[in-house]
């Protein structure tokens, strides 16, 4: 049986669906267990309790132990969990002790390492195509998309390809030992973002500039932790005007990875103008 962690994340709720198609036993994680609405057939379990009865197999996402992964990763050791793939991220590259996102993916991956487990981890390039969630209540209500650094550069990933690389990962012995680096096929600008959007749902997205402190507050009031938003505030601050390099995910996958349009219609409805 395979445990997938953040089931009910962006990632999570599309790695199940593959897992199951691939005719797998999945054992979910979630916080809210009675509201975590997975497909039939799935055991659902709270985090809280881990239970590692029967896993082989886990995916692993930080998000989904605010308290920490070690004493999780210590319990999947003790329990004969065999592979562990986690989520991790190419901020790990980056050696600067004040990217947070950076230091926190390191010490994960140290751990799994240590663990004595097969691993595999995953560290994605170009941020998560999702983040433009954010914009979803702004775009319906009056066409506006808030951001700072509106052309900061990224190459933003579709989440059905991050599942894709983990399916792979769980399902094979081809990523054991691998930390597949993977961005989405184009780098855009946030205000690129905001135009595909646009053009995608039929209907006029602006862009509006957010100084630093503005975006700060926002996040924060979003619930995103401190170390992340100075994080993101420092990355994007980076990025601007910079084409973002593209680290192709065919070689994991077999085939293109899927472009920030192709996300978009897959969430039209989420952006959709409320009719006045």
């Amino acid at each position: 049986m395979i445990l997938v962690t953040g089931a009910t994340g962006h990632v999570g709720r599309p790695l199940v669906d593959q897992l199951l198609a691939a005719g797998r036993r999945v054992r979910a994680l979630s916080r809210d267990p009675a509201g975590a609405r997975l497909p039939a057939g799935v055991e659902v379990a709270a985090v809280a309790d881990l239970p590692l009865g029967g896993i082989t197999s886990a995916f692993l996402v930080m998000a989904a132990f605010p308290g920490g992964v070690a004493e999780p990763i210590a319990r999947m050791r003790a329990a004969g969990v065999r592979r562990v793939v986690a989520l991790s991220s190419y901020s790990v590259l980056d050696e600067d002790p004040e990217n947070a996102i950076g230091v926190r993916h390191r010490e994960m991956e140290r751990l799994v390492e240590r663990a004595g487990v097969e691993w595999t981890f995953l560290r994605p390039a170009g941020g998560f195509a999702a983040t433009a969630l954010e914009w979803a209540e702004g775009i319906r209500t009056d066409g506006l998309a808030r951001s700072p650094f509106p052309d900061a550069r990224t190459a933003p990933v579709h989440e059905r390809d991050i599942a894709a690389v983990a399916a792979r990962a769980l399902l094979t012995d081809d990523l054991v030992g691998v930390a597949p680096l993977f961005s989405g096929p184009e780098s855009l600008s946030y205000a690129d973002r905001a135009r595909i959007i646009g053009e995608v749902i039929g209907e006029p997205v602006r862009i509006a500039e957010l100084t630093p402190e503005q975006a700060r507050q926002e996040w924060l009031r979003a619930g995103i932790p401190p170390h992340a938003v100075r994080a993101r505030l420092g990355m994007f601050a980076k990025l601007v005007g910079r084409p973002h390099e593209i680290s192709p995910i065919d070689q994991f996958l077999g085939r293109p990875g899927l472009d920030f349009a192709q996300w978009v219609a897959d969430h039209t409805s989420t952006f959709r103008r409320v009719s006045s």
